[in-house]
């Protein structure tokens, strides 16, 4: 083994585990509203579209998924999954996390606000009051939040992409209290893209490419969460 490797041109850290967690990100299954978005952009103004559901190609995703987290037996080392109060996105986790089998229980799922997608403007980014979700996903674990109606989205603002990231920082410093150190979390894109280009400004570009490339619909990714805090 060659003992003379340059150190200046090999930059590693070393971080315990009980600071890191292991996220495995999951931008939610192809909605309705994506299929009608990409023919034409102001279909996401349309009240049609309030809350999307999930296209049939994006149910098939789902599967997909699901026998892939189960195969690869990924679903026995997640302790949690996170998960948008967005109808597509909780459509999602319970498709692909929350199935069990015979010999293991599936992982808790959590609604958290922080990680939904950019409020404002778009109804299809506006979510239902919460006694209505939970009537369709019993599964889910709405305590974390505290109005029933939807306060965060506005008719007349667009969050900007600086309040998305803000956001997004702020739900990182929260995950970073949780005790799970392997957590799902399905969320959506443009949260994603904000959140991970907020959280690698000290990456090298290379890598902050790599890790803030769009996601595509179903996508998962895993990643490690450092807190350097310490």
């Amino acid at each position: 083994m060659d003992m003379n490797t340059n150190s200046a041109a090999v930059q590693k850290s070393l971080f315990p585990l009980s600071h890191s967690k292991i996220l495995h990100l999951v931008r939610h299954a192809q909605g309705d509203h994506n299929v009608a978005g990409e023919k034409d952009h102001d279909a996401l103004l349309s009240p049609e579209f309030f809350d999307a559901h999930l296209s049939p190609l994006g149910l098939q995703q789902v599967s997909n998924l699901r026998n892939h987290v189960h195969e690869s037996r990924l679903l026995r080392r997640i302790k949690l999954v996170i998960t948008s109060p967005l109808f597509r996105a909780m459509q999602t986790a319970v498709g692909v996390f929350g199935e069990g089998t015979s010999d293991f229980q599936c992982p808790p799922i959590l609604a958290v606000e922080y990680c939904r997608e950019r409020t404002g403007v778009h109804p299809c980014d506006k979510r239902r009051p919460i006694s209505e979700s939970r009537s369709h996903f019993p599964q889910i674990d709405f305590s974390l939040i505290e109005s029933d109606d939807d306060i965060l989205w506005k008719a007349d603002h667009r969050e900007t992409d600086e309040e998305v990231a803000a956001r997004g920082m702020k739900f990182s410093n929260w995950l970073n209290t949780r005790q799970e150190t392997e957590i799902a979390i399905v969320t959506h894109n443009r949260f994603l893209q904000q959140t991970l280009s907020a959280l690698t400004t000290d990456c090298n570009s290379s890598v902050r490419t790599e890790i803030c490339k769009e996601f595509g619909n179903c996508e998962l990714r895993s990643m490690v969460l450092v807190d350097k805090r310490y």
